[in-house]
């Protein structure tokens, strides 16, 4: 769920993914409450805010556990980030307990994997085309390869 934001533009349209992200999440479980749009996006807000700040601290604190459980654990920390959300939301973001939160985290990192998919093979196409990158040029030797 590491959400980073490199502008401000980039800012914009991360939160509009993850508003969506939020809303389907929500629709599909009937643990998470989300009361309207408005409160989608301080969802959204909210927890980009806690994942960028709060997220690498307890990251860094659990590292041992983290890493005994192959990553893992790291779903119980975007579980922990929602909770901490819904703390800080009051009634316009509820979620029931903590299982809730650990599937709403789950299917938060999924929908926002899905919907984040066009872009990243967007950028990703762009910069095999930039003429800044150095090209793969196969068709002449360099003085230290060594001809059979």
């Amino acid at each position: 769920m590491q959400i980073t934001y490199a502008s401000s533009s980039g800012f914009v349209a991360r939160t509009i993914v993850l508003t969506l992200a939020t809303m389907l999440a929500a629709l599909l479980l009937p643990g998470i409450e989300v009361n309207g749009l408005w409160a989608a996006i301080g969802t959204a807000i909210v927890i980009a805010v806690l994942d960028n700040i709060v997220r690498p601290i307890l990251i860094v604190v659990t590292l041992p556990v983290t890493v005994l459980s192959l990553g893992l654990f790291l779903f119980i920390i975007n579980a922990i980030i929602i909770e901490m959300a819904d703390g800080l939301l009051g009634r316009s973001f509820e979620v029931d307990n903590f299982g809730w939160a650990l599937l709403f985290s789950i299917l938060l990192t999924l929908f926002n994997y899905l919907l984040e998919l066009p872009n990243r093979r967007r950028q990703t196409y762009q910069n095999n085309e930039d003429p800044s990158l150095p090209q793969q040029d196969d068709d002449h030797f360099d003085d230290y390869e060594e001809v059979e």
